[in-house]
Order: C-alpha cells, then structure tokens, then sequence
C-alpha cells in the first residue's frame, strides 16, 4: 500500500473493517513524540504490504479517540478484521512496532 491516509472520525469504522490488518496512529501536530513516529508508521507503510495505515489527529477528530479511550499520544491501534488486536502507546523503535503488527498478523 505504502502510504498513510488521514481519517476522519466518520471514515474509521469503514477503514478497520475493509482491511484485514489496520494500523491507526492517533496523534496531534503539537505531539513531539508524534512527530518522530511519524517517518517510522510511513516506513512501515511501504514495508509491509499486507496493512492498511492510516492516523487521525486527536485534536480535530475526537470521537474516535474518545471511543478508545486515548489518553497519551502517540497511541496506535492495531486491528485484525475490524477488532481490536493490539495497542501501542509512545514512540517506540520501528522494530518494536514491526514485532508487535507481525504478532497481530500470525
């Protein structure tokens, strides 16, 4: 796929469940750590094929980050056909985060 889309709340439940794996990256644009995370998910994005990434600034789509109880940013969702397989919270090192979406897809 190789690209991140940005969401809007009322895109979510659409975009989870259309995909097999789904990546969301909730963050903000006055987010240090998100900033840094940001090249790490685009990376992974080109990487592993098989997943659909996509974030949603916390800020200006708030409903879905309040569904899920988003408390710290960054904080990734990992869902498996349209559930909720995993969550991630800070920015961890690109191989943590490969490690995790690989457990998610076994």
């Amino acid at each position: 796929m190789g690209k991140v889309t940005d969401l809007k709340d009322s895109e979510f439940r659409d975009f989870v469940e259309k995909h097999k794996f789904a990546f969301v990256d909730f963050s903000a644009d006055w987010c240090g750590p998100c900033h840094m995370i940001g090249p790490v998910i685009k990376e992974l994005s080109e990487e592993m094929e098989d997943v659909a990434f996509a974030k949603i600034d916390v800020d200006r789509e708030r409903k879905t980050a309040t569904e899920f109880g988003i408390m710290s940013i960054p904080t990734m969702l990992i869902f498996r056909e349209g559930k909720l397989a995993d969550r991630i919270t800070g920015a961890l090192p690109k191989s943590a985060i490969a490690e995790r979406l690989r457990e998610v897809m076994k």
